[in-house]
């Protein structure tokens, strides 16, 4: 396969764009993920036979990723809660799925399987990617998509959508929803870390 199409051009695109596959055996998919090893512009999902290759990751989408993070590990600090970054490292199910989430955690202890994975959708492929993370028994998926955010959690084998986090029932999604979309990355975790700070302030007192 000629990857060379699929690498960072000069002129990055504001939008990534998704290739579809259906029918690919997982021996092929294998293949075809070595031959992009190294290219850190494009991403491989696969499942159940469908393989969705992404390129590039866009400014935007990157930039959600991070902000995400760092306001979710700003709470986390604040709260006194022992957390472990996994990064996007590849979780599989030999046969059937393989995915790399934009970010994921272990809360409390270090674990080989994440609690959390973090999965931002800039443009929306075939794939349901709630599926990819049902093999591992990952416990919680977090959506960020069209400035919505949205938590589904592991319950009796299926993922249902919840209000709030089971790791962070005190921590309400539409306060980092707004949070993610300040224009200032840095004056956004500044300005969260100081409210979190206040709030456990007036809880204690």
């Amino acid at each position: 396969m000629n990857t060379q199409l699929l690498e960072k051009p000069a002129s990055q695109p504001k939008e990534e764009s998704i290739i579809a596959l259906s029918g690919i055996t997982w021996d092929r998919f294998k293949f075809i993920q070595a031959s992009f090893d190294g290219i850190n512009s494009v991403k491989l999902t696969y499942l159940a036979g469908v393989l969705e290759i992404m390129s590039p990751l866009s400014r935007k989408h990157e930039r959600v990723k991070s902000t995400l993070s760092l306001l979710l590990e700003a709470y986390m600090r604040t709260k006194g809660i022992r957390f472990y970054v996994l990064g996007g490292f590849t979780i599989e199910e030999t046969e059937y799925s393989s995915a790399q989430p934009d970010e994921s955690y272990c809360i409390d202890t270090d674990k080989e399987i994440p609690d959390i994975v973090i999965e931002v959708i800039i443009t929306s492929g075939t794939i349901n990617k709630r599926e990819l993370y049902k093999p591992k028994g990952i416990p919680e998926i977090w959506f960020w998509k069209s400035n919505q955010l949205r938590v589904f959690h592991l319950k009796d084998g299926e993922y249902q959508e919840v209000a709030r986090s089971e790791f962070f029932p005190d921590l309400e999604l539409d306060l980092l929803r707004r949070y993610i979309a300040h224009p200032d990355q840095y004056d956004a975790v500044q300005e969260f870390e100081a409210l979190i700070q206040s709030d456990s302030i007036s809880q204690n007192s």
